[in-house]
């Protein structure tokens, strides 16, 4: 997917994957990953995620990366704080407190950049991104985070034929991905009610979500 989709999307508000509250897996399974810490999370593609905002308030420093400026701009200005920009390449940094979201592509982030991260949420970047990237997105962040990191992944699954993004990840595809460098821990599989706005608006049937804890090994 080039970089132009992601930019239309953000310009058109063609933003359905955009959750808009706190997720509630990260309120049920974040304690039991990081534990009373407050280490530095890493949250790629990170949209406006409201999630980044509560990590924040636990006392977590909180990088994000995102391609949109758009995204960028609104998480800040919807919840009323004002950020500090600081233009550059290959990321522009927007900054309040100890929460900075890096704009620009994911796939230029080096090592040094998160050598301080010990925690990762990813509940929309690998879901994000057609089977022919995610690959290499997993190598890349594997590339990127230190040892020991742990990961809290949230994925989709389901059987229609719909035109993602969100694509479907199924489990067998997550154990695939990351079993040679992580310890893969399924923590449960969820079957999605036919209520669930993301089920009406495609019209699925028997969709899932699934929460893993991943450590980098």
């Amino acid at each position: 997917m080039e970089h132009e989709f992601w930019h239309e999307r953000w310009t058109k508000k063609e933003i359905g994957f955009h959750e808009g509250t706190v997720n509630q897996y990260l309120y049920d399974h974040w304690p039991e990953l990081a534990g009373r810490g407050t280490g530095a999370v890493f949250v790629p593609l990170c949209g406006k995620a409201h999630d980044m905002w509560w990590l924040h308030d636990r006392g977590h420093p909180v990088i994000g990366v995102e391609l949109s400026d758009i995204a960028c701009k609104d998480f800040f200005e919807e919840a009323g704080e004002k950020a500090k920009v600081h233009p550059g390449e290959p990321f522009t940094t927007f900054r309040h407190d100890n929460l900075q979201l890096w704009c620009g592509d994911f796939f230029q982030l080096a090592p040094d950049d998160l050598r301080h991260v010990r925690l990762v949420y990813d509940r929309a970047a690998l879901i994000a991104l057609p089977p022919n990237m995610r690959k290499g997105y997993v190598d890349h962040l594997t590339t990127i985070i230190p040892d020991g990191t742990r990961i809290l992944l949230i994925t989709l699954d389901y059987a229609t034929e719909i035109k993602g993004p969100p694509f479907n990840v199924s489990d067998d595809e997550v154990k695939a991905l990351y079993a040679d460098d992580y310890k893969v821990e399924h923590i449960l599989t969820n079957t999605l009610a036919r209520d669930h706005p993301f089920t009406k608006r495609k019209g699925l049937e028997g969709a899932t979500e699934s929460v893993f804890r991943l450590t980098k090994l």
